[in-house]
């Protein structure tokens, strides 16, 4: 005996659109579509992956994997030629850590503001134009931090003998550029946190702030941590102000008023011309952009880690 469904229920409402051919044709073609964009997607990644290690292969049959990964001065255009490519890696971890001393504070204290403090309509009206900062083109900040951060403060603060080109200039513009992403990021942790426990702990006679600092970042710490890992991740890709600001030596040290090199900035300087396509010199971008992608997934990686370990379910 076969069921009908009756007129006008919503059984019968659902048999009819599921038999409408036009709503079935309309559905493959968008799952096609998602489809082709998650296709482009690995493939894209899939192709950068292999150029990568094409032409990362090509630079380790000339210089030993020993050789970049033991060697501490990387010198690959002057006699004596040296690839170890920890020199590099230092002026990047150089700008990082400066980075973040500087943005952290400064990030999570307005996160923390926006979310507990701040009225409504006030949050309206900072959130847009802290976000704003994200869209400064990184070429501004990069001769903001040459003109200004060196020549106006740095040096009538330490002196002359502070290079034009240094760490902490770079450094404290690339704090600016990252702002946004902690202190946005850390904001909508915070604000995702229920109402029901802040009520609680004052219920028990905590003060305003001991609710925010006690109770709400705890919770939001997924977020927060997540914001942070993004923002290093940021830093650790960016190429125009450690270029221009940063200099073009490469110095292992982590000292805030050296004259340093990164990844991206050896890359950038390279590209522009100073070996020539083909030569050994040319060939270490890729080892270097190799070196610099690994980097970037381990931080990717342990962000997904970090963020699903603390990660607070709310209903």
């Amino acid at each position: 005996m076969q069921l009908t469904a009756e007129p006008g229920s919503p059984a019968a409402t659902y048999e009819a659109l599921r038999k409408r051919p036009l709503r079935h044709t309309g559905e493959a073609v968008i799952k096609a579509l998602l489809l082709l964009c998650a296709t482009v997607s690995l493939v894209t990644t899939g192709l950068i992956i292999f150029v990568l290690l094409r032409e990362s292969m090509t630079f380790f049959r000339e210089v030993s994997f020993s050789d970049f990964f033991l060697e501490t001065e990387w010198q690959p255009l002057f006699d004596p030629v040296s690839y170890g490519i920890w020199e590099l890696v230092a002026g990047t971890a150089n700008v990082v850590l400066w980075s973040l001393v500087m943005a952290l504070p400064v990030g999570l204290a307005t996160a923390i503001y926006l979310s507990e403090y701040a009225h409504p309509n006030t949050r309206k009206l900072l959130k847009p134009i802290l976000e704003a900062l994200a869209g400064v083109p990184t070429v501004v900040y990069a001769y903001f931090a040459l003109s200004v951060i060196t020549l106006d403060l740095l040096r009538p603060l330490f002196g002359s003998n502070v290079p034009i080109f240094n760490s902490l200039a770079a450094s404290t513009m690339l704090a600016v550029m990252i702002l946004p992403t902690v202190a946005s990021i850390s904001e909508d942790a915070m604000a995702s946190v229920p109402r029901d426990l802040r009520e609680a702990a004052y219920g028990l006679g905590a003060t305003h702030l001991e609710v925010s600092l006690r109770v709400v970042v705890p919770a939001a710490l997924s977020g927060i941590v997540a914001a942070v890992l993004l923002a290093i991740a940021r830093v650790v890709g960016e190429t125009m102000i450690v270029a221009i600001a940063a200099g073009s030596t490469p110095n292992l040290t982590l000292g805030p008023l050296e004259s340093i090199q990164t990844m991206t900035g050896y890359m950038f300087q390279v590209g522009l011309g100073d070996a020539a396509r083909g030569t050994i010199d040319y060939q270490s971008i890729f080892a270097v952009g190799l070196m610099l992608f690994i980097i970037t997934l381990i931080f990717n990686i342990a962000a997904h880690l970090i963020v699903g370990r603390y990660r607070e379910a709310y209903e």
